[in-house]
């Protein structure tokens, strides 16, 4: 048994410096406070969609809001085979409804470049149907463009919350996506974001050939667009920490979506191309499937029961001030923390393991590895 507490404090000690690392990184990421400027910066705002006539509507009402001048943005909207035919109304702004062009294994990535090839703005900004955007989201990208002149932004994400255990899982999970991303901005190792919720350049994206070289795989319209740019120009790459520019989407509706959604997720890891990327998402793979094995052990008094509290506290103390960190910007609440944290290795080894053989759905396609 001592191997194997060997093996346990080696695994704990690799996990507790990565997440303290990230805890480092997200302070690093100075809120960004905007200010009043002269609008300036021409937008693009791509929407992919299957089958949202119930959210676009939602969507486009929040767009409509925007304290932004109507001839500096054009929204896209990019129809991907959706069973019925979405009718535009009177909008104030410019938009477009085109049906997505596919040539690959990745509709997302299609319909992204189905609609920059005919967008007019300077900027393109990606986000998704089910998403509510602020009145001074592009505001805030405006001045933010001005002051910094980058090439690409990543911004954040939130869930729009309801009752019960199933939504607080989920946010749990996506804050600590959120506070990964944020910390590996700011101690200069970006390898993630989220596309419903990015922007960049029409230049830079030509500039990085795209999406070539990753459009066999049918998600990563967002990572590997970044990784690709980090590796181009990481100096012009950026994550705005600002609470004005947050888009708040939708949970998933049961466990089977928010399993599939996951591994969808999951899916693109193995393709990442930064060795840090690659050891973080090992060291929390084996934190989790380690803590189970811990249990196991426990129940049938193979292990100390001190040395499984140690490696219990011991995460739940780290992840908790990660998380709390994520949710103090995002102003959200850590609620069923712990019955959250005590289901999530089980959650997360099974998505993780699951990712590398089996076939996910995903607006109602199935893909397979």
């Amino acid at each position: 048994m001592e191997i194997v507490i060997y093996i346990f404090a080696c695994i704990g000690i690799w996990y507790l410096l990565n997440i303290i690392w990230l805890i480092y990184g997200f302070s690093k990421v100075q809120p960004f406070e905007s200010e009043s400027l002269q609008p300036k910066t021409k937008f693009s705002i791509i929407v992919p969609f299957r089958n949202e006539a119930d959210n676009l509507p939602k969507l486009l009402s929040s767009i409509e809001k925007i304290n932004y001048p109507n001839d500096l943005f054009e929204v896209i909207l990019v129809d991907d085979a959706s069973d019925f035919r979405f009718q535009i109304l009177d909008f104030r702004f410019q938009i477009a409804l085109i049906d997505n062009n596919r040539v690959s294994n990745s509709p997302k990535k299609d319909a992204i470049n189905t609609a920059i090839a005919i967008a007019k703005s300077d900027w393109i900004i990606t986000t998704d149907a089910d998403c509510l955007v602020q009145a001074n989201w592009l505001t805030t990208f405006d001045v933010f463009i001005q002051k910094n002149n980058p090439k690409m932004i990543a911004a954040g994400i939130c869930y729009k919350m309801n009752s019960g255990f199933l939504d607080a899982f989920q946010q749990l999970d996506f804050l600590s996506l959120q506070g990964t991303t944020i910390g590996s901005f700011g101690n200069n190792q970006a390898f993630m974001c989220n596309g419903a919720n990015f922007c960049y350049q029409k230049t830079f994206f030509y500039e990085l050939n795209g999406f070539d070289g990753n459009d066999k795989i049918a998600s990563g319209d967002d990572v590997f667009l970044l990784q690709k740019a980090i590796q181009k120009d990481k100096n012009k790459v950026y994550f705005l920490k600002s609470e004005s520019v947050i888009v708040q989407t939708k949970t998933e509706k049961n466990w089977r979506d928010l399993f599939n959604q996951r591994v969808r997720w999951a899916s693109k890891t193995g393709n990442y191309n930064s060795f840090y990327s690659k050891q973080l998402g090992i060291s929390v793979l084996m934190m989790n499937l380690f803590w189970i094995l811990g249990f196991w052990l426990l129940v049938f008094e193979m292990m100390n029961p001190n040395y499984f509290i140690l490696l219990l506290f011991s995460k739940f103390l780290i992840d908790f001030v990660l998380l709390y960190k994520t949710s103090s910007f995002f102003k959200t609440r850590l609620n069923f923390l712990l019955f959250g944290s005590l289901l999530y290795p089980l959650f997360c080894v099974t998505v993780g393991i699951y990712s590398f053989f089996g076939s996910y759905s995903w607006k109602g396609r199935i893909f397979k590895k």
